[in-house]
């Protein structure tokens, strides 16, 4: 026997035409390329979502076809989220940040018909256009006073493209598994794979992150995605917020402490979401300001391991309730998020530092294990730690065109994370399995070393890579960036970590550099580091 309920298909479109219609006077902020900030609503950017499906059914664009963006974080890359997923087209966000090589071949990949792009990467396209045989047509996302000179054929301005329609658009229902947009792996390793998400698993990611326990957004709060609508769609991010009819600020290409200040500030941000460098750069600008955060009162931090210091620093002297939180292109990104439960009412700092230096624990929809080489589940008490798998209502189920391994026979997919899970179900990422370091037979975890490095008032950024040893097959050694006008030597580092880590996971050396590499999502790129130092002599080698 079935439900007698009503079978309405979980669409992407449904989230704008809701918040159009309940919401229809709150703002979508954005900090243009061309300049200016740009205001207006969820009204408005129903309506020029729907003209922009109706210019991409003019352009020849169809169900299932792929639609690129080179893009920031702005009003126009939003309506390109609505208007082509809500047509039924695929909308393919591309990292800007990735090599030449790497989106020419994932534009070819994915077979994209058009790429719409932002001032800021047309140079770029002109490159890497020549190679993407697919592409039937570019479109420059500004308008006409600010087209640029291209040498592409088939080149459009979007703003004229909208002013021809006129709106009358209603919005097509179809399948809810129905692909609506799809981001490549960044690609440390090989070539970058294909994710391709549902309607469904998007609106589901959606729902599920505006909960209490994960994101915990609401109609009340002004919402700033610092973290790119490139990078695995925002974290869900322009999905979500629209869900509940929030404030949107979009901070464009501007990422640097002062502008992402200037934003909290003028717009009352309540909540935002980036990577630790992104954090890195807002508290530097706020020490030498000497400026205070008044409206922010929630950041998640994900993309990697949150170091102890910021979150001391943020919660203690700026007021910030941080969320440390965990994911992948692969699982839309959200998995977990550090949230306290019933019971951790009494918790001493020391504890709540102790648990907030975790990943989090996973919501409903969510499941995650820990194994072993032989792929048997291990304990979960916070000790034993292996690798870390997951599935879920939205993890991917393959890679697009089933390139790539990545899920056992079970359907788990493989994170590549090692990691314990406690009691409680909060989950510790300790390293990357390509990452963690094996000295003796036993594992060594870099990232629990860079937390500790950070820690350090003189140390800006640090990593910590394995280096050739004769005796003990690999040992660590500490890479560091100091602080500007820093003296702090290698004595003092090494020094530092005594009393805070097993004595023989301290570091054999200490190198200082300018800077270190990231990947397109701002990751440490450790395996450039790892051939950086690969012929590095230990002193205790």
């Amino acid at each position: 026997m079935l439900g007698l309920m009503m079978d309405k298909p979980l669409l992407i479109s449904s989230l704008l035409d809701y918040a159009a219609r309940y919401h229809g006077g709150t703002e979508i902020v954005s900090r243009t390329v061309e300049g200016p900030i740009h205001r207006y609503t969820y009204s408005d950017a129903e309506l020029r979502a729907k003209k922009l499906a109706k210019a991409l059914q003019a352009l020849g664009v169809g169900e299932g076809d792929r639609v690129a963006t080179l893009a920031w974080n702005g009003f126009r890359h939003y309506e390109l989220y609505y208007g082509v997923s809500g047509m039924g087209a695929v909308c393919h966000m591309i990292n800007p940040r990735l090599f030449a090589r790497q989106i020419s071949y994932i534009m070819n990949h994915a077979e994209d018909m058009l790429v719409f792009v932002d001032l800021t990467f047309v140079s770029m396209l002109e490159d890497v256009a020549p190679e993407a045989g697919s592409v039937k047509g570019f479109v420059i996302m500004t308008d006409e006073a600010n087209m640029p000179e291209i040498s592409l054929p088939n080149v459009y301005c979007y703003e004229t493209l909208l002013d021809v329609q006129d709106g009358d658009y209603e919005w097509p229902q179809f399948d809810e598994m129905t692909a609506s947009s799809m981001c490549y792996s960044s690609g440390t390793t090989g070539n970058p794979k294909g994710v391709l998400y549902s309607h469904r698993s998007t609106v589901l990611h959606a729902w599920a992150s505006t909960t209490p326990d994960m994101l915990g957004l609401a109609a009340r709060d002004a919402v700033m995605p610092v973290v790119p609508m490139f990078h695995v769609n925002a974290w869900g991010l322009p999905y979500a917020s629209t869900m509940v009819g929030a404030k949107l600020v979009m901070p464009g290409a501007a990422m640097d402490g002062e502008s992402v200040y200037q934003l909290i500030d003028q717009e009352g941000v309540t909540f935002s979401a980036g990577v630790p460098t992104v954090w890195l750069g807002l508290l530097d600008y706020l020490e030498r300001s000497g400026k205070r955060l008044n409206s922010f009162e929630r950041c998640v931090i994900g993309g990697s391991a949150t170091p102890r210091a910021m979150i001391v620093k943020l919660q203690e002297e700026y007021g910030v309730n941080v969320l440390h939180a965990w994911g992948m292109t692969e699982m839309s990104p959200l998995g977990t998020v550090n949230w306290p439960k019933h019971g951790m009412e009494d918790e001493t700092d020391a504890e709540r530092l102790d648990r907030e230096v975790k990943q989090g624990r996973p919501c409903y929809g969510v499941n995650l294990k820990i194994v072993n080489d032989a792929n048997e589940s291990l304990p979960e008490d916070g000790e034993a730690f292996g690798e870390l798998k997951a599935r879920g209502f939205w993890v991917c189920s393959a890679y697009y065109r089933a390139e790539g391994e990545g899920h056992d026979a079970d359907g788990w997919f493989s994170t590549g994370d090692v990691s314990t899970i406690d009691a409680d179900g909060y989950m510790h990422m300790t390293d990357r399995s390509k990452d963690v370091i094996k000295s003796g037979g036993e594992w060594i975890s870099s990232i629990e070393l860079e937390n500790v490095a950070v820690g350090h008032p003189d140390v800006f950024e640090a990593a910590v890579v394995g280096v050739a040893h004769p005796k003990w097959d690999e040992r660590p050694l500490l890479v560091v960036v100091r602080n500007e006008g820093s003296n702090v030597t290698r004595e003092d580092l090494l020094a530092y970590y005594e009393g805070k880590v097993a004595k023989w996971w301290i570091p054999d050396d200490v190198t200082f550099v300018d800077e270190l590499p990231h990947t397109a999502t701002g990751k440490l790129l450790k395996m450039d580091l790892r051939d950086s130092f690969q012929d590095y002599k230990l002193p205790t080698a």
